[in-house]
C-alpha cells in the first residue's frame, strides 16, 4: 500500500511538472522591482483602533467592497452577485433590505446631488440607481475599448462623474493576474451628464483603483494599487492636465480612496504588503509559472485592517489598524459621514462605523 501511495504521488508530481512545463501562462510580466517597504514605525505604527469600530448588519451582508449612506442615515453596501444592501438606521433594529440588484459585481458608489445613486459595476460598467432602484446604464467603454473592471468613483459638485477602470485586460475575477503581469492596464476617466461623453484624462495605470477630490476640486487622486502609490490629476491652474505622484511606497495596497471635503482623505488599504510577493516581481519566470497554478496553492493575503489618513500635500497623519484581522480587515473602503467612518471590505460580512473624534 505505501509504495502505491508514493507511485501515485510521484505520478502526479510529473504530470503537475508536464503541465506546468507545456501549458500556456495567463499572464505575459515584466519585470518589476518593487521600493523597499517602510517601517511600521512612527506614524505608521501599529494600534488598535479600529477593534473599537461598531459593526453592522454582521452575517447578514457579503462583500461590502464600498459604502454610501443617504440624508436618512441609511447605510448602502454593494455585494457579490450585484445586490446593494439598504441597512436601516438603529431605529428600525438595523434591519437590512435589498435596494437594487444589478447582476453584476457593485464596486465603487455615490450619490449624486439628484438623489441617485452612481455606481461602479466591474461587469456592467458606469451605472445609476434612482431612489426607487431603477438602475440606468451611463457608460460601457471609451474610445472603442470597453470597460474590464469598472471600479471606483467620485462626483463633483456639478455632477462630473470621475472614475476608474482598474483594468482593460483582466476583469474582476483575475484581479490578481494584473498583479503578476506588472502591465500597466488601467484607465483613469470622467462621464459628463450634460454630453452623456466619457473622457480618457490618463491611461497607462497599474489597476486604477480608488478616486478622490480635493476640498476646492482642484485635482483628483487616482490610487495605483499595484504600484503601491497614488497620482494627483491637476482640474484647474497651470498644472492643469497633468498628473504627478501624490505619495508613494506605501505599507500596503491601496484600494479606495475618499475625501471629506475639508482637507482630508481617508486611504483604505486591502492589506499589508507581502515580502514573499515583492521578492517575486523582479522575475517574470517565477510569475508565469506561478499564474499556472491552482489559486488554491496562492498564498493568502494576511488578514490586517488599515485606514490612513491624508492631508491635501500627500502627507500622513495618522492610521486606524486592527492588526488581528478579527474585527475588521480586507478594508477597500472608508467614507465619512456626520462624526462616522464606514468601512467597506471586499470579503467580510460586515461594515464597520468608526467614530471619529473631533
Amino acid at each position: 500500500m505505501i509504495k502505491k501511495a508514493i507511485l501515485v504521488v510521484f505520478v502526479i508530481i510529473l504530470m503537475l511538472v508536464v503541465y506546468l512545463s507545456v501549458s500556456k501562462s495567463p499572464v505575459d510580466p515584466l519585470a518589476y522591482s518593487p521600493p523597499k517597504k517602510p517601517d511600521m514605525t512612527g506614524v505608521l505604527a501599529p494600534n488598535n483602533l479600529l477593534q473599537g469600530a461598531e459593526l453592522l448588519a454582521k452575517g447578514k451582508i457579503d462583500g461590502p467592497e464600498e459604502v454610501a449612506v443617504d440624508g436618512r442615515d441609511r447605510v448602502y453596501g454593494g455585494t457579490w452577485g450585484g445586490k446593494i444592501m439598504r441597512i436601516l438606521p438603529n431605529g428600525a433594529n438595523g434591519a437590512i433590505e435589498t435596494f437594487a440588484d444589478t447582476g453584476g459585481r457593485t464596486l465603487g458608489m455615490k450619490f449624486n446631488r439628484n438623489g441617485n445613486l452612481i455606481v461602479c459595476d466591474s461587469h456592467k460598467g458606469l451605472l445609476s440607481i434612482n431612489k426607487k432602484g431603477k438602475i440606468t446604464t451611463l457608460a460601457t467603454s471609451a474610445e472603442g475599448t470597453p470597460f474590464k473592471f469598472t471600479d471606483a468613483l467620485d462626483i463633483s459638485r456639478k455632477g462630473v462623474i470621475y472614475f476608474t477602470d482598474a483594468s482593460d485586460k483582466f476583469g474582476q475575477n483575475d484581479y490578481l493576474f494584473d498583479f503578476m503581469e506588472a502591465r500597466p492596464h488601467g484607465r483613469f476617466m470622467k462621464y459628463d451628464p450634460a454630453t452623456k461623453k466619457v473622457s480618457v484624462l490618463l491611461r497607462g495605470l497599474y489597476f486604477a483603483n480608488g478616486v478622490a477630490l480635493s476640498q476646492k476640486e482642484d485635482f483628483v487622486l487616482v490610487n495605483e494599487t499595484y504600484k503601491y502609490r497614488i497620482q494627483r490629476y491637476w482640474l484647474t491652474g497651470p498644472k492643469a492636465g497633468k498628473s504627478e505622484i501624490f505619495i508613494d511606497n506605501l505599507p500596503g495596497f491601496p484600494d479606495n480612496i475618499s475625501s471629506n471635503r475639508k482637507g482630508r482623505f481617508w486611504l483604505a488599504l486591502f492589506t499589508i504588503r507581502n515580502d514573499m510577493l515583492d521578492g517575486i516581481h523582479p522575475y517574470p519566470s517565477i510569475k508565469k509559472l506561478m499564474a499556472k497554478l491552482p489559486r488554491a496553492t496562492w498564498q493568502k493575503p494576511k488578514r490586517y485592517g488599515f485606514v490612513i489618513a491624508l492631508d491635501e500635500r500627500g502627507k500622513i497623519t495618522g492610521t486606524l489598524q486592527d492588526p488581528t484581522g478579527e474585527h475588521l480587515y480586507e478594508i477597500t473602503s472608508a467614507q465619512q459621514y456626520n462624526g462616522y467612518l464606514y468601512l467597506g471590505s471586499l470579503h467580510a460580512d460586515r461594515i464597520g462605523k468608526y467614530a471619529l473624534k473631533k
